[in-house]
């Protein structure tokens, strides 16, 4: 039946491969789990329900890739949108997170119908490399920012809107050392290195006396607090319309990147550099976020951490099979999740910055009309704590640039009605 399904020999792999290679994958991505959770109670979510539906949209949107694409690419909620939704949309823009889950369900839609009409293409091809690492990296600037709030290592201040808090608070030294251990870990090579600071971290407040032990198994809490409690008719409103197409856009360009970058680690592209079943992966990653959302979790995409597992040996979609039916298995650890404190989890935030700001390095410098809206995105991200708003900034700043510089050519008709949609936004509220 598993050769059948995923054609093993075909691909070159044994189902211990596949085993092997679906164990490193859910090793590395595996802190969602503890992050999401956290960070969607913010929000004012039931802590329990979002653990649970974690762990449910994991593991449906890695069974749907693997059975349907046949790709070892696990999928969860993603990181920067989960703060997105929680920090921009409910935090700043006052919105009810059931309205948020309405505007996560409506982009999973958009999404699967960009995806099976091949529009996706157009968008994504239209828009700006250099914006693409910008927003990216602003992104990962979003959540430094985050991890630091969380730890108090920044804080407040009336007089100059933040500055550096207790940096010897326990929480700011352990949020330190869970960072400083994970660098180290990695750098040896060790693929669970995430995870394993969050739980060194999490032992160390038990130890310590700031984290109460509740047990490490139990049966999975109600998800009934946030399942289907998405408010759709909310999310009619026009000025909700500049929210959803940031969900969309940043779950376009994030799965998009994840795709090419696991094909090229896979050697999954064909002789002309494209994706085979490319359809079916883009449908597999809109309809995780379809159910993500139903079931009350912010947008489930793609995992770049698969890499992980493709470098382990894994081929075919078994692997993330194998990661699905491992969130499955997470859903009866609720009780440590439960635990993890805050703190525990900023150097992970820290961590997942550091790769998103990578991309800088491919920005052209020397061509001010190109870095100069890069660093409007990367900087009004954390600054205005809105990736939709600093996306917006962004396009607009590219389109005004090189209209004044005269460089015409570099502009395509997705910039411009993208730039003329967030001015439009930004006029009229």
């Amino acid at each position: 039946m598993l050769e059948k399904l995923f054609k093993l020999k075909q691909n070159n792999t044994s189902l211990k491969q596949e085993v092997v290679a679906g164990l490193t994958t859910f090793l590395t991505m595996a802190y969602i789990i503890f992050v999401n959770p956290m960070m969607l109670a913010d929000a004012g979510m039931d802590h329990g329900a979002v653990f649970v539906a974690t762990c449910l949209a994991a593991a449906i949107g890695c069974l749907i890739m693997g059975l349907l694409a046949n790709y070892p690419i696990a999928l969860a909620p993603g990181m920067g949108l989960n703060a997105f939704f929680t920090y921009t949309v409910v935090g700043e823009m006052g919105y009810s997170w059931e309205t948020a889950l309405g505007a996560v369900f409506m982009s999973g839609v958009c999404f699967l119908v960009l995806s099976l009409v091949k529009i996706r293409e157009w968008i994504v091809n239209s828009i700006p490399m250099s914006l693409r690492f910008g927003i990216a990296a602003g992104i990962g600037l979003f959540l430094a920012l985050i991890g630091l709030k969380s730890a108090g290592i920044v804080v407040a201040s009336p007089a100059t809107l933040v500055t550096m808090g207790d940096i010897t608070s326990f929480p700011a030294v352990m949020a330190s050392l869970g960072f400083f251990l994970i660098i180290a870990m990695v750098h040896r090579g060790w693929k669970a290195a995430v995870i394993l600071s969050i739980m060194i971290v999490t032992v160390l407040g038990l130890l310590f006396g700031d984290v109460q032990y509740n047990g490490l198994v139990a049966l999975p809490p109600s998800i009934m607090p946030t399942f289907m409690k998405m408010d759709i008719s909310s999310v009619l409103e026009i000025s909700m319309i500049s929210v959803i197409f940031a969900f969309l856009f940043v779950d376009l360009f994030d799965t998009s990147g994840t795709l090419v970058a696991v094909a090229q680690r896979g050697g999954f592209l064909d002789d002309k550099g494209r994706l085979p079943r490319v359809k079916r992966a883009l449908t597999a990653d809109s309809v995780a976020t379809i159910t993500g959302a139903m079931l009350g979790t912010s947008t489930t995409t793609s995992y770049i951490e698969s890499t992980a597992g493709v470098s382990a040996g894994g081929r075919t979609g078994l692997t993330a099979v194998v990661v699905g039916i491992l969130f499955l298995a997470a859903l009866f650890i609720s009780p440590l999740a439960g635990m993890v404190p805050a703190y525990a989890t900023s150097g992970a935030l820290f961590y997942v910055a550091i790769l998103m700001m990578s991309g800088l390095v491919n920005v052209d410098w020397d061509d001010l009309t190109e870095a100069a809206p890069v660093v409007v995105t990367c900087l009004l991200m954390p600054l205005t704590f809105s990736i939709a708003n600093a996306i917006g900034f962004g396009f607009i700043s590219y389109l005004v640039i090189k209209l004044l510089t005269g460089r015409f050519k570099d502009l395509n008709a997705g910039v411009i009605f993208i730039a003329i949609l967030f001015l439009v936004k930004f006029i009229y509220g």
